[in-house]
């Protein structure tokens, strides 16, 4: 029988139960994720490297269902580097759409100039040229780096972490920021072998998304229960309970208004016009011509939000801080 302790008392020393059960976790995820992934147009064989960095800068805290269509449509719209590279920060943003955190956006348009601008419109193949690129971190280079070109690198995102947490660790959750005991986790169980280790990043997360997921894990359906550390222990509860991301009442909240605005005008909006509630909206509205429809509905969308006038205040100066909007004699617009 395999052991089930923790991989830091399996680990203190290379053995061959190490290796057998390392092995035997590495080919039961693998095998479980040729069986039961999910068919999706960033992992096909046809996929191209600018493909996958869209998809991995897209689902960073987005999920799939939502990712899928903004995908598309900005595949077709911008299908190389130096494409998007020509656009202008507001067609970026608009393309966006409702994705969310739309600074992702800007960060992928300046990746895909630096892309256009130095290395001949293609995704650069080496891991530390993509990770000099603008607005790309350790996570993202390494994915490409893998997903897209096939290379032996260690990807550590939210599902991995939970999964390692669990197996290897025997705890229900992982940190709520990564730690160096992980990164060192994930960089030990990483197969040697290129191809392997490939086919290993993609299973294990996707076995993090769809069954050893935070909440609600199916650990009937899991490839490896019976070599959980975790599910040995008996399954103990998160030392602390993981809170969900708020968004009612949010300055978040007020800001995705306030873009939705923005990424339905065709002219400068007035400030005033975005910083009023619902109470104030018909005076000052009166004084302004009538914007088109959709104006007036995202419009009415923002003034029903129950935000005082200090957040609606303090909403817009981020948007205009971050460079998601511009301000001139005061009327607020997307940049470019």
């Amino acid at each position: 029988m395999v052991s089930r302790l923790p991989w830091t008392v399996m680990n203190s020393s290379r053995t061959p139960a190490r290796d057998e059960r390392l092995h035997g976790i590495h080919a039961a995820v693998i095998e479980w994720y040729r069986r039961a992934s999910r068919d999706l147009p960033w992992r096909a064989p046809e996929r191209t490297p600018w493909q996958v960095l869209v998809s991995e800068i897209m689902l960073q805290q987005t999920p799939v269902v939502r990712v899928l269509p903004v995908w598309r449509r900005w595949l077709e719209q911008w299908p190389e580097p130096g494409d998007l590279a020509a656009a202008s920060p507001a067609e970026v943003l608009r393309a966006w759409d409702r994705l969310g955190y739309p600074r992702r956006a800007l960060r992928l348009h300046a990746a895909a100039q630096n892309i256009a601008a130095e290395h001949d419109g293609r995704v650069p193949e080496d891991h530390a040229q993509l990770l000099a690129l603008p607005g790309i971190g350790a996570y993202t280079a390494a994915a490409v780096a893998v997903f897209a070109f096939g290379q032996r690198h260690t990807v550590v995102d939210t599902n991995i972490r939970r999964v390692e947490a669990r197996v290897f660790s025997g705890r229900a959750l992982p940190s709520r920021s990564l730690t160096a005991a992980e990164t060192r986790l994930a960089q030990d169980v990483l197969p040697q072998d290129v191809a392997e280790s490939v086919a290993w990043n993609q299973a294990v997360m996707e076995l993090g998304a769809l069954i050893c997921t935070a909440r609600s894990p199916r650990c009937d359906e899991c490839p490896v229960r019976r070599d959980c550390a975790w599910v040995a222990a008996g399954s103990p509860p998160a030392r602390e309970t993981p809170r969900g991301q708020s968004w009612h009442g949010t300055d978040r909240q007020v800001r995705g208004a306030m873009m939705a605005v923005l990424r339905a005008a065709d002219e400068p909006v007035p400030a005033r016009l975005l910083l009023t509630d619902l109470a104030g909206s018909e005076q000052i509205a009166g004084k302004h011509a009538a914007p088109p429809a959709v104006v007036i509905e995202r419009l009415g969308a923002l003034w029903r939000l129950p935000a005082p006038a200090e957040q609606r205040e303090r909403a817009l100066n981020g948007l205009l801080a971050d460079g998601l909007a511009t301000a001139d004699d005061g009327a607020v617009s997307l940049p470019g």
